[in-house]
């Protein structure tokens, strides 16, 4: 009975494993096809990835998701930084109130608050473009900086600021050299988690976006209905970008401990 539940439990494991990893493995080989075929593999050839540095529209594409998800990632963890440290300090109602609020752009469907976002600069006639789309991502992004920076809050000792206080710090003294050291690892989760959803949006972007600034996710979108083999060598670089991020902070680490570890054993 064991064995037969180890044996499903193993063949479950791999049927998930392929359902997510088999689409990846097919768009990074497909994107060095020779023809423009999505099925039939036809020859090894770069002139996807060619074609692509020469597309100035998706090159472009790629320069607004970069920009906006970086400086989306920058404001929104700030934000979410202060304002998550601030209703710490608050009362139990304000901060209760405030949680709740700040859970509803994450529990609403992105379609409720794409179209929420659009009919707001309708409203007040602000006309569509860079500067909608980057305030569009900075609001929906704060509140998961907060998500991860409150945890890190309610696990923080009052005392010790205190103290930093006592012994001559300023506010902003104790702020950063005291709060957020501890704090950190709930402030880069935040930043990771913001930047991810900035570059990964597409329905919020295409409602609050204007003509002629796209990022990759609305470019994609657009070039849907027909053959275009160049998203395939853009997603590949994609994949290959991210491994590489992957691998570098799991080896990071492990560098920093054996370099301590030797440290002292010196």
């Amino acid at each position: 009975m064991n064995k037969k539940r180890s044996s499903l439990s193993k063949f479950y494991l791999v049927l998930v494993m392929a359902f997510f990893y088999l689409p990846i493995i097919y768009v990074v080989l497909f994107s060095f096809n020779s023809s423009r075929s999505l099925s039939n593999f036809t020859g090894f050839s770069l002139q996807w990835y060619q074609k692509m540095f020469a597309t100035r529209a998706m090159m472009e594409s790629i320069y607004y998701s970069v920009l906006i998800a970086v400086i989306a990632t920058l404001v929104s963890t700030v934000a979410g930084t202060i304002v998550a440290i601030g209703l710490s300090k608050s009362s139990h109602l304000i901060r209760q109130v405030v949680t709740q609020v700040n859970n509803l752009p994450m529990l609403n469907p992105d379609i409720v608050t794409a179209i929420g976002l659009m009919l707001f600069f309708s409203t007040l006639n602000i006309p569509t473009g860079f500067g909608t789309l980057l305030l569009a991502h900075i609001i929906f992004c704060i509140p998961y900086v907060m998500l991860s920076v409150t945890p890190k809050l309610r696990q923080l000792d009052d005392n010790v600021a205190e103290a930093a206080l006592d012994l001559g710090c300023t506010p902003f003294q104790a702020l950063y050299k005291v709060i957020i050291p501890q704090i950190k690892e709930g402030i880069v989760s935040g930043a990771l988690v913001a930047f991810t959803m900035s570059f990964d949006d597409f329905v919020i972007s295409y409602f609050t976006t204007g003509p002629g600034i796209n990022n990759i996710s609305t470019y994609v979108y657009a070039t849907t209905k027909r053959i275009n083999p160049s998203v395939n060598a853009l997603s590949t670089l994609i994949v290959i970008v991210i491994t590489l991020v992957l691998i570098f902070s799991n080896l990071l680490p492990l560098i920093r401990a054996r370099r301590n570890k030797n440290e002292e054993t010196a």
